[in-house]
């Protein structure tokens, strides 16, 4: 397997020579927050963090996307936080694109860097660190559990680095088209999951995804053309997409290498009414 990158923002202005055009766009269907967006102005300070800033890139809106919200964080060596939540009700996915970090997850010491993932229980008792050398970098997905009465909670794990998940390959692409699921899909404890997904130069989704979930789509690396609701827009590593519930989507890979992205969406629960 080829080494993997992983495109993070490092913020900073854009020149004032620089044209106003980008392809930044939110309807009433999506949302595409490209890559040049991620700039100091639109950072935020959260509670009880230290040395550390994020870009706020998805939250729950009433007629929009309701179920999460995603942040990419920047946390200077040092840096972090021993009450990084407020919210009780808050379960978190970590992924890391940059430095190494040291994460407290209900007693249990873990150190992860680029690659790596955490997954946080809701109501647990954690804290995260950014080790001695460069920033780290990473993806906070935060979701308010929904518990259901004779399942029990999930537990929290953390994976050293998605290259230890065998990817499952969709059927009928002859390996043009993988997942690599950090969640177990038959446990129904949980009601999110993050995955990677991974085509190869020239692979399609190759019909209009059109269902319930929403979702968050961050380019890793690689650049594709995405089909969302009626538009097709084209999307490199760093830029973030954000996806209402229904809003038909496919995608064609470009090249020369993979086109992958983090993924989020919701799953196994009723519909509230």
């Amino acid at each position: 397997m080829p080494p993997r990158t992983y495109h993070a923002p490092t913020g900073g202005l854009p020149p004032q020579t620089q044209l106003l055009t980008d392809r930044a766009v939110f309807t009433e269907a999506y949302a595409v927050i490209p890559r040049g967006c991620f700039s100091d102005i639109v950072t935020s300070q959260l509670p009880f963090w230290e040395q550390s800033r994020f870009w706020v890139i998805a939250r729950p809106m009433s007629g929009f996307s309701e179920t999460f919200s995603q942040y990419v964080a920047e946390v200077q060596p040092g840096g972090g936080s021993d009450r990084p939540e407020t919210d009780p009700r808050a379960e978190a996915a970590i992924f890391v694109m940059e430095g190494h970090l040291a994460i407290t997850i209900a007693g249990t010491d873990y150190e992860i860097g680029a690659g790596g993932f955490a997954f946080v229980p809701a109501g647990s008792e954690w804290r995260l660190r950014a080790m001695a050398g460069v920033p780290a970098r990473f993806h906070w997905i935060r979701k308010a559990y929904q518990p259901v009465d004779g399942l029990g909670l999930p537990e929290p794990f953390v994976v050293a680095n998605e290259a230890a998940i065998a990817p499952n390959v969709m059927p009928d692409t002859d390996g043009a088209w993988a997942t690599t699921r950090f969640m177990d899909h038959d446990d129904l404890r949980h009601d999110m999951h993050v995955t990677i997904v991974t085509l190869q130069p020239g692979a399609v989704i190759p019909f209009l995804e059109t269902h319930v979930m929403e979702h968050g789509l961050y380019v890793l690396e690689g650049k594709g053309a995405y089909r969302l609701n009626r538009d097709w827009v084209e999307v490199e590593a760093g830029d973030f997409m954000w996806l209402r519930a229904f809003c038909p989507q496919a995608c064609y890979a470009g090249g020369p290498g993979p086109f992958r992205y983090l993924l989020y969406k919701d799953v196994n629960r009723h519909a509230v009414l």
